[in-house]
């Protein structure tokens, strides 16, 4: 893959530092981490849901911290059920540890977080503020193309 080079646009540009940021880290090799696996849906209008796969881990085990437009998942398994007496033969589920990472849009906020069935869920919020929301502006017509009658009373 080749590397674009967004240096250019940073000095003649204002207030895009973090798009050419987000745009720089897509090319970043960490982006092609595939576990745990994960889903983004869209469950309403404002509403989303991150599903990731985590399989072995219970809530202790787990964290989840929003900071700055960043939505960090981390996953690490205790030091007890590591060092278990049992050999394994084959192990074919994963439960090392990760860190998962995504990007937040503005005005989005994480409501809630639940593990079921080895799945963790993750509720999103798009809270547009009012003064951001688009609004409907009535069109009135020109006053100066009617012709004009003045009133007198008569006495």
């Amino acid at each position: 893959m080749r590397h674009v080079d967004f240096s250019p646009l940073y000095r003649s540009t204002v207030g895009f530092d973090r798009l050419f940021t987000m745009l720089d880290s897509l090319g970043q090799p960490d982006q092609a981490q595939t576990y745990p696996p994960y889903n983004i849906e869209r469950t309403g209008e404002n509403t989303y849901r991150i599903t990731m796969a985590v399989a072995g881990f219970d809530e202790r085990e787990l964290s989840i911290e929003a900071h700055a437009h960043v939505l960090a998942i981390k996953g690490e398994k205790s030091e007890d059920e590591q060092n278990s007496e049992s050999e394994f033969l084959y192990r074919g589920i994963a439960k090392r540890a990760f860190e998962r990472r995504f990007q937040l849009a503005d005005h989005v906020e994480v409501t809630s977080a639940s593990l079921k069935n080895g799945l963790l869920h993750i509720d999103l919020l798009r809270n547009i503020p009012e003064a951001m929301k688009p609004r409907r502006i009535s069109i009135s017509t020109d006053q100066s193309e009617t012709p004009k009658a003045i009133e007198a009373h008569v006495a």
